[in-house]
């Protein structure tokens, strides 16, 4: 959101790629920026790698939390890296920053914590429960602070989105960056700095656990549809089913027709079964050829519905950055022009989020790039046609003569498009904006309701006020429908359906109440972001309802919600692989004579927590029992099972049950646990423990055998 900032300072251009910097004291005193000390056994470990570090500020402010099960204060994370991670959940710099994260916190799950704080840009994103909808929308496995005041924001003297904040296991804030940056170079920069810490003996690899909200989600059918395609001729839906990372196509009545994609996130074409999507979004439908825009793989896929083969059609399957067709020389860009067209497997792509056809033109919001695409099918070439890739709502000429040249249209994430044939609609959605495209490059883009006008804040004018002309307000709209001369609006984050009379210039609510939710009648949504007309009916994708809703325009206007018969959430896929318990504390027990009591030896598991922790309630307590012998006394049913202990306690009991009253085993003992400190439940901490006993049955054994660990 590169348009959006108040000055990063560190000359981003359009494209919103940062790089990472050293952070900067908030005065000119140095004192607290010490080189580093010697280490225990006076070995050199070199200067401090970050000379000008401060005390991070606390993370107070914040109106509520999600993915934790408490709040999270800075100090219980000494030891650790901790990533601040500003952002809006509009933001498509944000999106793109999100998996580059996810990436590192894999790579270094012992040593890197993410904490994100969003600071809302809309006034829908203050609201806690909509901040969790896009917490489990993007799949974000770390916490997130809601800064709806942005006092956090304040405090780190953060000017945009996104911007990283880093935090060293001293509790030190160390360097910082202002927009995209790939998991590359956030490697390359914890490798270097993570040297330095470890010889201090300063970073704590104990795991840690937090409660993310997806344990809580029970599966739905649909999983925040995206976008949706009608087709009256052959009585099809097709339906973005984006977190299914699939197609699913319907019949107008709900009865299930097929699926595209076998619903794992990836990019493999084939048979529908075999062929991957990674959160696909907009669709185009020519005969028999579905095209869809594969957003977060930044490909178009080509869908044959007769052979049922999928197929790439365009990018690289990398993300594109800056202008397309830009060379690097001696470390500088160097520009193409800026009407520049390329091979489309060879050309990279940014966000592809919505598509309509014309002839043989395929337009392609180009959210990530702010700009309008077109694919030539005819002659094989694309690139843009509009915008010059500055994030804003400007009117003009569609297409500059250099790339980023002002006096040029100008667009902020476009997500929707439609056309009439003479015009493409786009919804403009970071500037709550429609704008229209004529089809006639030589005619400038104008706004037919939105903030052009405005000498500045264009990005940052909304609200939900219908009317006419520049009195018209909406909210991050992600949708926009031609039909009959009228233009549908899917006005998202005001969680209602719209409509524009193109002639009159005024726009009206059509159904939704404004507040969020999934009742029929009165009628409400749930951030709807697809729309398509069939049979006088509009057919809603209602994004975070996981539903498909109606709109019978010749009967009032009344909603229904439409029931996909036999549609099931994709299987999950199978993971064979043997329970493991990394970096298991080993307990040798002393031999162990026990006597089968009803059928049924007793050991009594006895963790000793540190003072202040307790077992953590919401995770998950289990255990794994195996045995050296292969005709032991102890039930080979109750041998190699994954037991999750229902009362979750330092001290329950493990009933194994015998096959013998008589005979000596091996036994070994496994058990994965989390606690946290009383009081103090945003942190849990994973451990893991095997306890080794030899165990004798005898008539005359004892009754139980105790499996005691002390946790430090």
């Amino acid at each position: 959101m590169a348009a959006e900032t108040t000055g990063a300072g560190i000359g981003r251009a359009p494209s919103s790629r940062g790089s990472l910097l050293a952070a900067k004291p908030k005065s000119a005193d140095d004192s607290r920026a010490k080189t580093a000390e010697k280490s225990p056994k006076d070995e050199p470990v070199g200067e401090h790698p970050f000379p000008k570090h401060y005390q991070a500020p606390s993370l107070d402010g914040g109106v509520g939390w999600i993915n934790t099960a408490g709040p999270i204060d800075l100090k219980q994370l000494r030891g650790k890296f901790v990533i601040l991670d500003f952002w809006t959940y509009c933001c498509i710099n944000c999106m793109h920053v999100l998996p580059q994260l996810k990436k590192l916190e894999h790579a270094y799950p012992n040593e890197i914590v993410v904490i994100g704080v969003h600071s809302a840009k809309f006034a829908t994103e203050q609201d806690s429960k909509n901040i969790e909808e896009a917490v489990l929308r993007y799949e974000i496995e770390h916490p997130v602070l809601n800064d709806a005041q942005h006092k956090i924001w304040d405090k780190y003297e953060v000017t945009s989105w996104p911007t990283l904040c880093v935090i060293d296991p001293e509790g030190n804030l160390i360097a910082r960056n202002g927009g995209e940056i790939d998991f590359e170079l956030l490697d390359r920069f914890f490798k270097k700095a993570m040297l330095y810490y470890r010889r201090k003996g300063l970073l704590d690899t104990t795991p840690l656990r937090f409660e993310l909200a997806a344990f809580q989600v029970p599966t739905t059918p649909l999983r925040f549809p995206g976008k949706i395609l009608a087709d009256e001729k052959t009585d099809r839906l097709y339906i973005a089913d984006s977190n299914h990372n699939r197609v699913v196509v319907a019949r107008f009545d709900g009865t299930l027709v097929e699926t595209i994609g076998s619903g794992q996130a990836g990019a493999t074409d084939g048979s529908f079964a075999k062929a991957s999507f990674d959160h696909p979004q907009g669709m185009a439908l020519a005969g028999d050829i579905l095209y869809v825009a594969d957003t977060e793989n930044h490909l178009l896929r080509k869908v044959d519905l007769k052979k049922k083969q999928v197929h790439t059609l365009a990018g690289t399957g990398k993300q594109g950055h800056g202008w397309p067709g830009m060379e690097e020389v001696a470390g500088g860009l160097v520009a193409r022009k800026a009407s520049w067209t390329g091979k489309p497997l060879k050309t990279a792509l940014n966000s592809p989020w919505a598509l309509t056809l014309h002839g043989h033109d395929l337009f392609i919001a180009m959210a990530g790039l702010h700009q309008i695409w077109k694919m030539s099918l005819a002659k094989g070439d694309i690139g843009p046609v509009a915008g010059n890739g500055r994030e804003d709502i400007v009117d003009g000429p569609q297409l500059p003569s250099q790339p980023y040249e002002e006096g040029y249209s100008s667009f902020a994430q476009p997500s929707g498009l439609s056309t009439d044939g003479a015009w493409l609609y786009v919804a403009d959605s970071e500037g709550s904006s429609i704008r229209a495209v004529p089809l006639d490059p030589s005619s400038p883009v104008r706004t037919v309701i939105g903030t052009s006008h405005l000498p500045g804040g264009r990005l940052f004018t909304f609200g939900d006020v219908d009317g006419q002309g520049r009195k018209v307000l909406l909210q991050h709209a992600l949708e926009v429908l031609y039909h009959d001369g009228l233009l549908y609006v899917a006005d998202t984050y005001n969680n209602k359906i719209k409509v524009i009379d193109l002639r009159q210039r005024t726009c009206q609510t059509l159904a939704g109440t404004g507040n969020a939710g999934g009742k029929d009648e009165p009628a409400a949504f749930h951030e709807p972001a697809g729309l398509a007309h069939a049979n006088g009916k509009l057919y809603v994708a209602d994004t975070n309802n996981h539903l498909i809703r109606t709109i019978d325009l010749k009967h009032g206007n009344k909603v229904a919600t439409l029931e996909i018969v036999g549609l099931a959430p994709p299987e999950a896929p199978k993971i064979d692989a043997k329970p493991s318990f990394p970096d298991a504390a080993q307990v040798d027990l002393a031999a162990a004579t026990l006597k089968s009591t009803d059928g049924k030896v007793r050991l009594q598991v006895a963790l000793e927590l540190p003072a202040g922790y307790k077992i953590n309630p919401l995770a998950p307590l289990r255990y794994l029992v195996e045995a050296s012998e292969k005709d032991g006394p102890i039930s080979r049913e109750a041998l190699g099972k994954l037991t999750e202990v229902e009362e979750k306690s330092a001290k329950f009991d493990i009933d194994l049950p015998t096959s013998a009253a008589n005979g000596s085993d091996q036994l070994k003992i496994s058990l994965a646990y989390y606690y946290c400190q009383t009081g103090a439940e945003g942190v849990c901490k994973a451990a893991n423990v095997i306890w080794n006993l030899p165990l004798s049955l005898s008539d005359a054994g004892q009754t139980s055998v105790q499996l005691p660990f002390k946790v430090r």
